[in-house]
């Protein structure tokens, strides 16, 4: 189907803020962009248009601690047991409905693509589903019923943790997220793509899509959940079909220490001589990293995923972001435990964070920013055709409103040229109203097309989660 938008205000590639941007589409892809036209007859955006954005790391289910979690003090590990709580009561049928309203709520906050780290994937007691692989299928099937594009980060875990005594076994609720070794999780994961399977059915093709809108990825969770020696099926796995491959870094102090004390070098290390860092790799939280892990990071090329609003609500630590882009790592965002989903909070996160850091303001341009929800995030997902409006690019749109409480006269500064920066520095979630995805409308006039009432489905599906 071909479309078309003339959006007042749009951010184009290489050419920043353009007026009456005409806009074309055929299917799922762009395949023309005109500044200055005068076209009169075709759909209207007003405001400034972005492309879609990328959530580079989410935890579906931890959305049902929203708020719960505020009511004492505790630490990072006092909210990881409640988190446990949460994800010892999911199934299949609940997990889909759950990360439905979840994903949802994504779109209406302009997300058009996330990756979801997923380690939920057997039964309470550690045995699999008849289908192995049906949790990560229902979330799959969730992103589609709520119209974004999913990378599902399938992630290796197998141990309960590591403290200076060394490796401790999953336990309790950790029971369900292990598959026993490196070896069995990448033959679970190969399940998704059978040979000779039915060509209806789900499964991996050659360029690492399950769907159409859904493609598979790899995780280690981090050093604590992974022993080195059985990292290497997993990076195998990532690089045989080229898949990203993504891994929790030094959120806490704690974990670097017993790094240290067990394997006698930092994780950044441990997993530099594993082989888990290179260009499809994405660390995520990088928080608590030395100038030695710096430079091995920045000279792997690795993206750095920082999720802002998830660091402060667990007192992790402000996250270096100027240190790791400085020595080139590409850097993402991702809303992590959705303690707000608003990809703007974290862009706008990472330089209040640096200006905290380091008492000097102007240490990220918005552009640079949005580029780390938009492009970047998206290529560190596998999806390099998406993140800017550009023709061949894939249809994914959002649009800002410079005509709300928050970004009220805006609009006048410079002629338009500061509505990055309005988008960025001023706006909100609340303020995204149309989203266009894959060259379908996904959210009009703020109100989501395909999940009617997504404040009632988050309320219902959180309700049965919590009891």
């Amino acid at each position: 189907m071909t479309r078309q938008w003339l959006a007042e205000l749009a951010w184009l590639p290489g050419q920043g803020i353009c007026r009456d941007v005409l806009i074309e589409a055929n299917g799922d892809r762009f395949t023309a962009v005109t500044p200055g036209s005068a076209a009169s007859s075709t759909e209207r955006l007003a405001g400034l248009t972005l492309p879609g954005f990328a959530n580079a790391h989410s935890h579906a289910f931890h959305r049902a601690l929203r708020g719960v979690t505020q009511a004492d003090r505790g630490t990072f590990w006092t909210w990881r047991e409640r988190m446990y709580q949460v994800a010892a009561r999911l199934d299949p049928d609940s997990y889909l409905a759950l990360a439905r309203a979840v994903y949802a709520e994504m779109t209406l906050a302009g997300i058009s693509c996330v990756g979801e780290f997923h380690y939920l994937h057997h039964q309470p007691d550690g045995r699999p589903y008849a289908d192995p692989n049906a949790m990560g299928r229902a979330l799959v099937q969730a992103a589609a019923e709520a119209g974004l594009r999913i990378t599902l980060l399938d992630t290796c875990y197998l141990a309960g943790g590591l403290d200076q005594s060394g490796v401790l076994p999953l336990a309790g609720p950790q029971i369900r997220f292990g598959d026993g070794d490196g070896a069995k999780w990448a033959a679970r994961v190969e399940a998704l793509c059978p040979d000779g399977r039915d060509p209806d059915a789900q499964g991996l093709d050659g360029q690492g899509l399950i769907a159409p809108h859904a493609r598979a990825g790899a995780a280690i969770h981090s050093v604590r959940a992974v022993p080195p020696e059985h990292m290497y099926p997993v990076v195998t796995w990532a690089s045989r079909h080229d898949a990203p491959l993504h891994v929790h870094l030094s959120e806490q102090r704690a974990e670097n220490d017993a790094c240290r004390a067990v394997y006698g070098v930092s994780p950044t290390r441990l997993l530099y001589d594993e082989d888990v860092l290179g260009p499809r790799t994405s660390v995520v939280h990088a928080t608590h990293l030395s100038s030695a892990d710096l430079q091995l990071l920045g000279g792997s090329q690795v993206y750095a995923c920082l999720c802002p609003t998830t660091e402060r609500d667990l007192g992790d630590g402000l996250a270096p972001a100027r240190p790791l882009a400085a020595v080139g790592c590409s850097l993402t965002l991702g809303s992590d435990s959705h303690a707000v989903i608003d990809i703007l909070e974290e862009a706008r996160g990472v330089e209040y964070a640096e200006r905290l850091a380091r008492r000097s303001r102007g240490h990220f341009t918005a552009e640079a920013l949005l580029q780390a929800a938009t492009s970047a995030g998206h290529a560190s997902l596998g999806w390099l055709d998406a993140g800017e409006i550009t023709p061949g690019a894939r249809a994914d749109l959002v649009t800002v409103s410079l005509d709300s409480i928050r970004t009220a006269g805006t609009r006048s500064h410079a002629g338009g040229e500061l509505a990055l920066e309005a988008a960025v520095f001023a706006a909100s979630a609340a303020d995204v109203r149309t989203v266009v995805i894959s060259g379908r409308d996904v959210v009009r006039d703020g109100v989501h097309q395909l999940v009617p009432d997504v404040p009632g489905e988050l309320a219902r599906t959180i309700r049965a989660v919590l009891g």
